[in-house]
């Protein structure tokens, strides 16, 4: 007896679900509106950062060609302290 009510209850929120389905019943969730606001702008501002990019690498290009560029390294470590005993 107890088998059977399980199964009708089963049956009937199945039969919801179904009518649900059928009847296009709205969402709980709305749907995400993920649109870019201006894709033209955003592209332009991609296009105006690359050029400075661009410029950026030719002047370290252009030093790099000159010869003009000296490296130098420097010991940032303290001297070490004799033992104590």
């Amino acid at each position: 007896m107890k088998t059977t009510k399980l199964l009708t209850v089963i049956v009937i929120l199945q039969g919801l679900i179904l009518m649900g389905q059928w009847l296009g019943a709205p969402s709980v969730l709305s749907p995400a509106q993920a649109q870019v606001p201006d894709a033209g702008a955003q592209r332009m501002q991609m296009v105006r950062e690359l050029e400075a990019l661009n410029a950026k690498t030719d002047k370290m290009l252009s030093l790099l060609d000159s010869g003009k560029l000296q490296v130098q390294v420097v010991d940032n470590k303290p001297a070490a302290a004799p033992a104590r005993r």
